[in-house]
């Protein structure tokens, strides 16, 4: 594979670089992804969920990204049932100004109108307190409701690079960069090395290099545009704690930053805070204290009566945000959210965006890489992102929203995995809307190379139990070990570094255990 001749070799494995990777695939370019760690591993597995136009970025003026992100986000409401689903939201009004409101709402009929719906979007104390009982009802005049969508970020890069590889393309991870080639004063491709195996060097040419590696972007080059790294942090709580049937959208009330919280994959996920990232890129993002205390906080103004505390937290997570960066007065909640694309000669790079707009990133990408690929044409408009599937037919009698959550998540390969599941893997883990059948179907085909990136990423049970789900460390090494080929010392140590890296980076600060 490495000594093929290339057109696009793409750097990055996130959702921007999947993206890419499939656009130009279907669009008959010979292509190959590489990512450095395992796909998703950066921003793309650690954002808030959320498939949407950004209410906070239409009231800062961003017009243009907000249309576009809603188009992006109906599209993908239509193309991947079960993966992109719509999450109702409801935003509480304790006594706002009229002229306040009046604003608001006009911005939801814009959201509407870009998305070519309509909706009601005030409603009553009473009637939001049916929707949202456990709110803080002092004060409360009513609230407004408005339609966005959710995902599994990590499922939606997997599912993209799935439908590249049915395109041709090619995704490869665990190979980093190690520099780029050059010939004729342009770049002409890039060393490798491949760190999942002997770290052997390769050198390979392509027409033309993209860097899309996100918050890595221009450090192959000096080129693009400075970023801002960004870290947003999450919690995660059991549903039974927060239950809600909406998602709850407040203002905090130390900043008035836009917090939420909504149902996610059997749990409730709470977000995000918005800090200038300042560790480095070379480990994890943590949560720190001052980002658990804020959002703590957040939750007990808006959810008095139920003293949710730290106890309550199954999980914690944080990603960094490559944000180009605006100017240094602007407050990182206020810093544009628009991506940015440099060219040099054999290189295109992208930088910022977001995870909606991934299909729009890429066609803008493929545009200016047409400059440099003499002999390549093709109109760019856009396309349905994925093929539609059948749902899978199972052995015994399964609910329909489960047979649709598998075939969004796993696209075509959604029949092989339920036909690969062994006795009673067709069945929930405790705590999840995960099946069993889809951690040996990672484990088999999906590219795993290390555990976390069986239970962080192809399936997300990292997050959804306390613990990191080693709970269940004795039944999943049962039904993945064989799959993976590890023997008993690999899998030790592959258990091992998992729980330290839960202790680490995705629990409570300040309570890592050995």
């Amino acid at each position: 594979m490495l000594q093929r001749e290339w057109d696009l070799l793409v750097i990055g494995g996130g959702i921007t670089g999947a993206g890419i990777l499939l656009e130009a695939s279907r669009r008959g370019l010979r292509a190959l992804l590489v990512e450095q760690r395992d796909f998703a591993w950066g921003t793309s597995s650690r954002s808030s969920k959320l498939v949407h136009g950004g209410l906070r970025y239409l009231a800062q003026g961003h017009v243009r990204l907000t249309r576009e992100a809603v188009r992006e986000r109906e599209a993908l409401l239509r193309a991947a049932p079960g993966l992109v689903e719509p999450q109702r939201f409801a935003f509480p009004d304790y006594g706002a100004s009229r002229r306040k409101r009046r604003t608001m709402l006009a911005g939801l009929a814009l959201y509407d109108l870009f998305a070519g719906r309509r909706e009601r979007h005030w409603i009553d104390a009473t009637d939001f307190a049916l929707l949202a009982p456990n709110v803080a009802r002092a004060d409360l005049s009513g609230g407004m409701v408005y339609t966005d969508a959710k995902t599994d970020d990590a499922r939606l890069v997997l599912r993209t690079l799935a439908e590249a590889r049915r395109h041709g393309g090619v995704a490869v991870n665990y190979m980093s960069v190690r520099s780029l080639v050059h010939t004729g004063g342009r770049v002409a491709g890039a060393v490798l090395r491949d760190d999942a195996g002997a770290q052997a060097v390769h050198e390979l040419h392509a027409r033309l290099v993209v860097d899309a590696s996100g918050a890595w972007a221009g450090q192959l080059s000096a080129n693009g545009p400075r970023l801002r790294p960004l870290r947003g942090s999450h919690l995660v709580l059991p549903a039974w704690r927060l239950p809600l049937a909406q998602a709850v959208s407040l203002m905090h009330p130390v900043d008035g930053r836009p917090v939420f919280a909504f149902p996610w994959e059997g749990a409730t996920l709470v977000g995000t805070t918005d800090v200038d990232h300042r560790e480095g890129l070379a480990s994890e993002a943590a949560i720190t204290r001052a980002e658990l205390d804020y959002l703590l906080a957040a939750l007990r103004a808006q959810f008095p009566q139920l003293d949710l505390g730290e106890a309550d937290v199954l999980a914690t997570y944080a990603g960094v945000r490559p944000v180009v960066d605006s100017g240094p007065s602007d407050a990182p909640s206020k810093a544009g959210r628009e991506h940015a694309v440099w060219c040099g000669a054999g290189l295109v790079g992208v930088a910022g965006g977001k995870l909606t707009t991934f299909r729009a990133i890429a066609l803008d990408v493929l545009r200016q890489a047409r400059r440099q690929l003499p002999g390549w044409q093709d109109e760019l408009a856009p396309v349905p992102i994925y093929e539609q599937v059948a749902l899978p037919r199972a052995p015994r009698r399964m609910p329909a929203p489960l047979l649709r959550r598998l075939a969004g998540r796993h696209g075509a390969q959604a029949q092989a995995l339920v036909d690969a599941a062994g006795a009673g893997e067709l069945e929930t883990i405790p705590g999840t809307e995960t099946l069993w059948a889809e951690l040996r179907w990672a484990a088999r085909a999906e590219g795993v190379e290390q555990l976390d990136d069986l239970l962080l990423r192809r399936t997300r049970i990292g997050l959804l139990l306390r613990g990191g789900g080693l709970e269940h460390a004795e039944r999943i090494r049962a039904i993945c070990q064989g799959e993976l080929g590890w023997d008993d010392a690999r899998w030790d140590h592959e258990q091992a570094a998992y729980a330290a890296l839960i202790a680490r980076h995705y629990g409570l600060p300040g309570q890592e255990r050995p």
